[in-house]
């Protein structure tokens, strides 16, 4: 079944050179009343969609503006469940000069989407579940993206990174934001196809 889809994933980047960072474990996210975690400074409410919390993280914008451009809004306030690598502002400003302005062009949608959809996986994925995927894969875990290329989750440390099909990394700095149709998990980097 093909999935058309808006991830909250996006825009990729090919840097030149990709040296892995290796963290120990990310923060955890502060909580708001009711046990909510914060993101971009607003709480997020396991009873709204990821469009919905999205849309109040001032972390992510860029990533709101350009599931907007790509056409996805709708895709990602359906049932689902999603889940959902999203990149940060600071992670799209990391890519190259023009990059993130190029992609937000309407002739540019298909290939938006792209990268976008290359950030969703289908189902609610925990750090749990893909912990359990990593030690049953031997250290490596492989995540079939919306987009349908894969990618590759490890254990550096004590958090999560994923590598992209480039030889990308980034790091889960904020894990298991519930939402009412799946989760999303906040990186550090873009991912490419």
């Amino acid at each position: 079944m093909k999935i058309q889809f808006a991830g909250l994933v996006l825009i990729g980047c090919l840097a030149a050179t990709a040296s892995p960072l290796v963290f120990a474990q990310a923060p955890a996210a502060p909580m708001a009343a009711h046990g909510n975690p914060m993101v971009g400074g607003a709480a997020m409410y396991a009873n709204k969609d990821i469009i919905d919390n999205a849309v109040n993280s001032k972390d992510h914008t860029t990533l709101v503006a350009a599931v907007k451009a790509a056409g996805l809004v709708d895709t990602l306030k359906g049932a689902g469940p999603f889940t959902v690598f999203a990149p940060t502002n600071a992670a799209f400003s990391a890519l190259p000069k023009g990059t993130v302005e190029g992609l937000l062009k309407p002739e540019k949608k298909a290939d938006l989407a792209r990268i976008l959809t290359y950030h969703v996986v289908p189902g609610a994925v925990t750090s749990t579940d893909l912990m359990a995927k990593i030690k049953q894969g031997g250290g490596k875990a492989s995540l079939t993206t919306v987009e349908g290329e894969a990618l590759t989750a490890r254990v550096v440390g004590k958090g999560i990174t994923l590598t992209d099909s480039k030889g990308q990394f980034a790091h889960v700095t904020i894990a298991d934001v519930k939402q009412s149709n799946g989760v999303i998990h906040v990186i550090d980097k873009v991912l490419m196809p």
